[in-house]
């Protein structure tokens, strides 16, 4: 927000210079950025008035001026400058004078001519970059009078930084609002006096959607000059603000917008062939062409303003081509309407461009004052476009859905003990007075009823935070924690997603954050997903649905790094996927029908181990990634399920199971996935439910048996396709239920051999016993224990081997 000083102090004058002015407004909570002078300083420019003006006899291009300086006598100056002309009043550096950039003005000869100063362009003054010719002044400027002071060059232009909460300071009568309440110094509002209709003038206006607008004010004005210009006084205050004065009618508009914070819209009455407006929410298929030229398709996301049912404008962001107000305008609507914040809100991202407009409708903008803001709209119309011939209609103000302004309520004792401070209770009562809030104060309590410009008052916190601003931030006293702090322990059973952070970072993997929002394309490669959920206002194009899967930005920062010659790659990633799940509901951690679990997710590319003298390269393969995830879940034993995966390989992938809870998924990359996505080879890659691995089993004690161990070896054969990991579940589930197997410690794999074109495989286990009494296992206790084994694996189609 962009101001000059002097406008803001037309409102609100507080006995303070300019610095003191820009900390206080800091104090307060609207940030100044920063503070500039509207020219540099220079010396010794007055107001002059060319008095003749003839063709230089030994130039094609050169004027010698008799200018009146206010000297007494009429100054000689040679000026090039193509809009020099007798008659004309612009700033004139006299003999001795110091421009910008120290440039001293002397008497000089040019071409045989004496020149005695300098004729100024905006530019030579440091003004604009305005360097086409000279700064022509108004006709009624005093001769003689210093430019700085005539032109209120010493001024100061205020931008401040605002938070997207503050929208009632995006006017200068906002900030105007603030500064009294800081500083105490009377408020000075502008006169809206009511403007009388001469005349019936009406345009009917039908709003058909009241969730897009609340009230919709509007005014007809008949018979204007269409010639008149804009005043001095409005387009230095636009110019000062970073407006660049168009039009009368347009820098009416946006004078009140950048004074009062209304946004408002001139249609040319003309123009409007249907002879009434209809507000409604777009259509699929219609389109509207914008003031900027460019033409954009809409939708029912989009709110209109219609000319009769055909879209003119974009509702709370942009007018339309076809009814704008042109240089022949002589009869025009006004239009101040209030269009609720979340029918604007993320419009403008998707149209890839903003609107001062549409920035303060976002945030908020009075819906109280659209009717008085109509009268002072009028009233500026009238005195500088209004003729003899003007005619003016009635207000038409229109009252449709406005939003409710709960009261909310502050309690004394949680302010002091929020801000830290015992302030006293009037303290509080001043502060609400000030802001011009309407409020009721008991012993306990104060309940306050917002304002309709201050969408940013919803609950006490907003309260006691405006209490703190106004008291003073600076006032409060640095003061360390009067707790002490003790360290909770966490449960054993349990640990942290940093954990698994850190088993990763041991197991050599380089940790990556990628966006939450992914191409679609992504989706449908390596999860199978065709129906994503989709986002409204992305922030590129191509980074359109939320994810569900983490594999996809992986691979994405792998080809990235093989871009860049790198020839190992260890990559993971945790955090949130994004998945539809109509039974998850609105909640202060989630969002209705999105389900958003942890996952975590590797990828391993290269070598299996960094180049060395001791181990032959090898590329990584399935085997190396399945032990990485069995150290990520230890203590937790994973089981390895073969199962398919949209993007891995069918014969080369399997699911992670824990208990009889599927986790996750491992494999390789499918090799139509590598091709699609140019890799030279195809990584192995994992992606773990993160909550399914955090709580883990709590050692217990067990004494160690005074017996040594019995093994007992058994060779099997079975189906090529059985799968050994289905055998030593099933006689890990008998453990538990056979009492002959009550010894049993330890039971796992140790060879496996497949003949070439055999019809079975044989598979070598090896039985730990170990006696848990005083006695050790007896051969017989052994004996049942493999009998019991092999009962289990006979069950499940292997028999012993011959």
């Amino acid at each position: 927000m962009l101001f000059s000083e002097s406008w803001l102090r037309a409102y609100c004058n507080p006995q303070m210079n300019t610095e003191a002015l820009a900390e206080a407004l800091t104090m307060a909570g609207l940030e100044v950025e920063e503070v500039t002078t509207i020219a540099p300083p220079f010396e010794g420019v007055v107001v002059a008035q060319v008095v003749t003006c003839r063709d230089h006899e030994n130039s094609d291009h050169l004027h010698v001026c008799e200018v009146d300086a206010g000297t007494g006598e009429l100054l000689q100056i040679v000026c090039g400058a193509p809009n020099v002309a007798a008659g004309v009043k612009v700033p004139c550096a006299m003999i001795g004078a110091v421009l910008p950039g120290n440039f001293q003005i002397k008497k000089s000869k040019l071409r045989g001519e004496v020149s005695m100063g300098m004729l100024c362009s905006a530019r030579e003054l440091g003004i604009t970059e305005d360097h086409s010719g000279l700064w022509l002044l108004p006709e009624d400027a005093p001769v003689g009078m210093n430019i700085r002071e005539y032109a209120h060059l010493d001024d100061a232009k205020i931008e401040i930084k605002l938070t997207p909460n503050r929208g009632d300071a995006l006017s200068v009568v906002g900030v105007a609002r603030d500064l009294h309440a800081v500083t105490g110094a009377p408020l000075t509002l502008p006169e809206m006096p009511v403007v009388a209709p001469t005349c019936e003038c009406v345009l009917p206006v039908k709003v058909e959607a009241p969730d897009l607008c609340g009230r919709f004010a509007g005014r007809v004005i008949r018979g204007l000059n269409p010639k008149a210009k804009t005043p001095q006084w409005m387009r230095d205050r636009l110019e000062r603000a970073g407006q660049r004065s168009i039009s009368a009618l347009v820098d009416i508009s946006n004078y009140v917008m950048l004074e009062l914070g209304r946004p408002t819209h001139f249609f040319d009455l003309e123009r409007i062939t249907s002879k009434s407006i209809t507000v409604r929410w777009g259509r699929e298929g219609e389109s509207v062409t914008l003031l900027n030229g460019q033409t954009k398709a809409i939708d029912g996301w989009y709110g209109v303003v219609c000319d009769g049912d055909k879209p003119s404008c974009l509702a709370g962001i942009m007018g339309g081509d076809d009814t704008a107000c042109t240089d022949e305008t002589t009869s025009i609507f006004i239009e101040a309407a209030f269009w609720h914040q979340a029918a604007i809100q993320g419009r403008c991202r998707k149209l890839n461009f903003s609107t001062d407009a549409a920035h303060r409708f976002e945030r908020g903008v009075d819906f109280s004052t659209n009717a008085e803001h109509i009268e002072y709209v009028t009233k500026l119309v009238l005195d500088i476009c209004g003729t003899e011939e003007t005619r003016v209609g009635p207000v038409d103000d229109q009252i449709i859905n406005l939003p409710e302004r709960r009261p909310v309520t502050m309690r004394i004792e949680r302010c002091r003990k929020v801000i830290g401070m015992p302030i006293p209770a009037d303290v509080m009562e001043e502060t609400f007075r000030r802001l011009g809030f309407v409020y009721t104060r008991t012993e306990e309590a104060f309940t306050v009823t917002p304002p309709a410009y201050r969408f940013d008052i919803e609950i006490e916190e907003d309260l006691i935070e405006e209490v703190a601003r106004l008291y003073g931030y600076e006032k409060m006293p640095d003061r360390p924690p009067m707790q002490r702090i003790e360290m909770r322990a966490e449960k054993e059973a349990t640990r942290s997603p940093h954990d698994l952070r850190r088993e990763m970072a041991v197991l050599g993997y380089q940790e990556l954050i990628n966006f939450s929002f992914v191409p679609e394309a992504w989706e449908k490669d390596f999860a199978g997903n065709d129906a994503p959920i989709r986002l409204l206002n992305p922030i590129a194009s191509h980074l359109s649905v939320m994810r569900t899967q983490l594999i996809g930005g992986l691979v994405d920062i792998l080809k990235y790094n093989l871009n860049r010659r790198a020839e190992r790659v260890r990559v993971f990633e945790l955090g949130r996927v994004f998945c539809p799940d109509a039974a998850v509901g609105d909640g202060p951690w989630t969002v209705k029908g999105v389900r958003q679990p942890r996952h975590v997710a590797g990828l391993a590319y290269g070598d299996a181990a960094d180049a060395q003298w001791g181990i032959a390269a090898r590329p990584v393969d399935f085997f190396d990634v399945k032990g990485d995830v069995e150290r990520l879940c230890a203590p937790l034993k994973p089981r390895f399920v073969r199962e398919t995966f949209p993007g891995l390989h069918p014969g080369r992938s399997a699911a992670v199971y824990i208990g009889e809870k599927k986790v996750g998924m491992i494999g390789e990359l499918h090799p139509r996935t590598v091709q699609a996505y140019e890799l030279p080879k195809a990584p192995v890659v994992f992606e773990l439910d993160v909550d399914a691995l955090l709580t883990t089993s709590v050692p217990v004690y067990a004494a160690v048996s005074k017996h040594q161990s019995v093994r007992r070896d058994i060779a099997v054969v079975t189906a090529p396709e059985t799968e050994t990991g289905r055998l030593v579940d099933a006689v890990y589930e008998a453990h538990g239920a056979d009492p002959r197997l009550s010894s049993m410690t330890d039971f796992r794999l140790f060879d496996l051999y497949r003949p070439k074109d055999a019809a079975q495989k044989s598979l070598a286990f090896t039985l730990e016993l170990t006696a848990k009494g005083e006695e050790p296992v007896s051969d017989l206790e052994a004996d049942a224990a493999v009998r019991a084994v092999l009962d289990v694996l006979e069950r499940e189609g292997a028999t012993l081997r011959a």
